[in-house]
C-alpha cells in the first residue's frame, strides 16, 4: 500500500505552524513526560461535553414541570446546546490553532462550567425559558474551543504510528461518556434536575488541575482571524441545522422549515467562495482536493448520520416498547457500546499497520449488516434476541471511526490539526443533525399511519383517530414513558385497549429508522472506495523522537507560504 510521508505528520508533537516565529523557526513545545497523564486530561476536558449531548434529555419532565416550560420550550433548551456546537466548531478549531491549544482549553472549560452552573441557578418564572437557552448556547460555545483542542493535542503528543490506537482509545471513552449520560441523569434527577449542570463544575476542575500537571504547550500560529470567515459558517451551520431540528415540529411542508434549511446552505455557499479568496480561511478549502482526506470526510458524515441518532432512538424505543425505565434504557445501550468499545482498538491498529481504507471498508460494511440485523429484530421485543445485533451494529462503527478521523488529521495542510478537528467534528454534528431530522419525520409518520389504523380497528372515526395517533407520536417521541392514559373518555379508553398494538406499531416505525441507519453505513461504505488507499506515515525515526525535547530532534518548518512542509535538523 502506497504511503505518504511529511505531509501532516511532523515530528511528534512539533509545532504545527512556524508563522509569526522569528528566523522562521517552529516555536518550542514540550510534551508531558508522561502520555498517558496527557491523554487522561484530555478525556477529562471532553468528559462534560459528551454526557451533556445527553443528559438534558433524561430531566426534561423535571425540568417542565418545575419551571412550567412547554415541550416546545424544552424542545429549544435541548436544541440551543447542540446547535452552538455545530455552528462553532469550525471557529473554535481556528482559534485553537491561533491562539493556542492550551489557552482554548482553559478559556472554553472555563465558559462550558460558568455556563453549566448558571443553567442549574435558573431562577423560576417568566425568564427560566429564555435564560435556559442562552445559557445552553453558551455551554455549547464553550464545548466548541474545548474539543478541537483537545483532540488536536492527542493527535499532536502521539506519533502517526500510533495515534491510531490511542485515538481509539480516546474515542471509546468519549463514546462511553454519552451513553453515561442517561444514567447519570436518571441518578441525579432523583435528587434534582438541576445537579445534572452542577456535576460539571468537580469535573471542569479535575480538568483544569490535570491539563497544567500534564503540562499541555500553549502551540499556536499566530495568524489573522478571518472573522467574515467565521461569521458565515456559524450563521449557515446555525439556520440549517435549526431548520432540521426544527422539521419535525414545524412540518417538512413548513416554509420556516425549508426558508433556515435553503438560506442555511445559501449562506455556506457564499463562505465557501470567501474562503477561496482570502489569503488566511478561517478553513483552507484546498485539503478537499485530497482525495483520501474528502474520502474520510464522507465516511464520517454517513456514519455519524446513524451513531449520533441510534443513542436517542435506542433509549426512547427501549423506555416504550420494552417498557424500560431510563436507567434501564441507558443499559440497553451498553449492548452497542460493547460492540463499539472492542472493536474500536482494533481498527485502531488496522490503521496503524495498514492505513484507514480497510478499517472503514471493513467497518462500515460491519454495520451496515448489524443495523439491517437489529432493525429486524426490533419487533422481538426482547432485549435477550436483539444484543448480538446491537453489538455488530456498534463494532462497525468502532472499526471506522477513529481510522476515519485520524487519517483526515494526519492529511492536515500545514499540520493545523486544530483546524482540521474542527472541520472533521462539524461535519460530525451536522451529519447528527440531519440524521435526527430525517429519521425523526420517519419514526412519527410511521407510529402515526400505524396508530391510526390500530385506533379505527378499535371503533374509532378516522379523523379523530388520525388527530390521536399524531399526538401519541409526538407525545412518545418526546417525551418517552410506560405510563397508560389515564381518563374516562372514549379515547383514553381506546388507548388503553390497544396499548399493546401501539406499542407494537412503535417498534415497526423504529424499524424503517434502523433500516434508514443500515442504509447510511452502506453509502459509507461506497465512499470508502473514494480512498485511494494510500497511508500518511512518520518521518524517519519519528516514533522514537516523539517526548524529547524539538530542540534535539527534527522540526517542520513551512518551504515556502502555503507551501508543504519540509524537514530540516537544528
Amino acid at each position: 500500500m502506497a504511503a505518504v510521508k511529511g505531509r501532516g505528520s511532523t515530528a511528534a508533537g512539533a509545532s504545527p505552524g512556524a508563522a509569526g516565529n522569528s528566523g522562521g523557526r517552529a516555536p518550542r513545545l514540550r510534551l508531558a513526560p508522561d502520555k498517558a497523564t496527557t491523554f487522561t486530561a484530555m478525556v477529562v476536558a471532553v468528559a462534560m461535553i459528551f454526557v451533556d449531548q445527553t443528559i438534558v434529555s433524561i430531566a426534561a419532565p423535571s425540568i417542565i414541570e418545575e419551571l412550567g416550560l412547554s415541550s416546545s420550550g424544552m424542545q429549544r433548551v435541548v436544541n440551543a446546546y447542540l446547535l452552538a456546537l455545530a455552528a462553532f466548531f469550525a471557529l473554535g478549531g481556528r482559534l485553537a490553532d491561533i491562539f493556542g491549544l492550551r489557552r482554548m482549553l482553559v478559556v472554553g472549560t472555563l465558559v462550558f462550567v460558568t455556563s453549566s452552573a448558571l443553567c442549574g441557578s435558573v431562577p423560576t418564572g417568566e425568564f427560566a425559558e429564555g435564560w435556559l437557552v442562552l445559557f445552553r448556547a453558551t455551554q455549547g460555545l464553550g464545548a466548541a474551543l474545548v474539543f478541537p483542542a483537545a483532540l488536536a493535542v492527542v493527535i499532536s503528543a502521539f506519533p502517526v504510528d500510533e495515534r491510531g490506537r490511542w485515538l481509539a482509545l480516546f474515542y471509546v471513552l468519549a463514546g462511553s461518556l454519552t451513553a453515561l449520560g442517561p444514567l447519570l441523569g436518571g441518578w441525579l434527577t432523583a435528587w434534582t434536575w438541576r445537579a445534572i449542570f452542577w456535576v460539571n463544575v468537580p469535573i471542569a476542575v479535575l480538568s483544569l488541575v490535570l491539563t497544567a500537571v500534564a503540562r499541555v504547550p500553549n502551540v499556536r500560529r499566530p495568524e489573522r482571524l478571518d472573522l467574515p470567515g467565521a461569521v458565515l459558517v456559524a450563521v449557515g451551520l446555525g439556520l440549517s441545522v435549526l431548520g432540521l431540528q426544527q422539521a419535525s415540529s414545524w412540518g417538512w411542508s413548513s416554509p420556516a422549515t425549508w426558508a433556515c434549511i435553503v438560506a442555511g446552505l445559501a449562506v455556506l455557499v457564499l463562505f465557501c467562495r470567501h474562503e477561496l479568496r482570502t489569503d488566511q480561511p478561517l478553513i483552507k478549502l484546498r485539503v478537499f482536493r485530497d482525495r483520501a482526506f474528502t474520502a474520510d470526510v464522507l465516511v464520517l458524515f454517513f456514519a455519524m448520520v446513524a451513531f449520533v441518532p441510534v443513542m436517542f432512538f435506542a433509549s426512547v424505543y427501549a423506555q416504550i416498547c420494552m417498557s424500560a425505565s431510563p436507567d434501564q434504557a441507558g443499559l440497553y445501550l451498553l449492548y452497542f457500546f460493547a460492540g463499539f468499545g472492542l472493536s474500536a482498538q482494533l481498527g485502531g491498529r488496522i490503521l496503524d499497520k495498514r492505513g484507514a481504507r480497510p478499517a472503514m471498508m471493513l467497518g462500515s460494511a460491519v454495520g451496515c449488516v448489524g443495523f439491517a440485523l437489529w432493525a429486524w429484530k426490533l419487533t422481538d421485543l426482547a432485549p435477550h434476541d436483539q444484543w448480538p445485533y446491537a453489538a455488530l451494529a456498534g463494532a462497525g462503527i468502532g472499526l471506522l471511526l477513529s481510522p476515519a478521523a485520524t487519517d483526515a488529521a494526519n492529511r492536515s495542510i500545514d499540520a493545523s490539526y486544530g483546524e482540521v478537528t474542527g472541520i472533521t467534528q462539524t461535519v460530525r454534528n451536522f451529519a447528527a443533525a440531519v440524521g435526527m431530522a430525517v429519521f425523526g419525520s420517519v419514526l412519527v409518520h410511521v407510529t402515526t399511519s400505524r396508530v391510526t389504523t390500530t385506533l379505527t380497528t378499535t371503533g374509532m372515526a378516522e379523523p379523530a383517530a388520525r388527530s390521536v395517533a399524531r399526538g401519541v407520536a409526538e407525545a412518545i417521541t418526546g417525551h418517552p414513558d410506560d405510563h397508560r392514559p389515564t381518563g374516562g373518555g372514549p379515547t383514553a379508553a381506546a388507548l388503553r385497549s390497544a396499548g399493546q398494538a401501539v406499542r407494537m406499531d412503535f417498534a415497526v416505525a423504529n424499524q424503517w429508522v434502523f433500516y434508514g441507519m443500515a442504509a447510511a453505513m452502506g453509502a459509507a461504505f461506497l465512499c470508502t472506495f473514494l480512498h485511494p488507499g494510500t497511508r500518511v506515515t512518520g518521518g524517519p525515526g519519528e516514533a522514537a523522537e516523539a517526548g524529547r525535547p524539538l530542540s534535539s530532534r527534527s522540526c517542520a518548518t513551512p518551504a515556502r507560504p502555503g507551501g508543504r512542509w519540509r524537514r530540516r535538523s537544528r
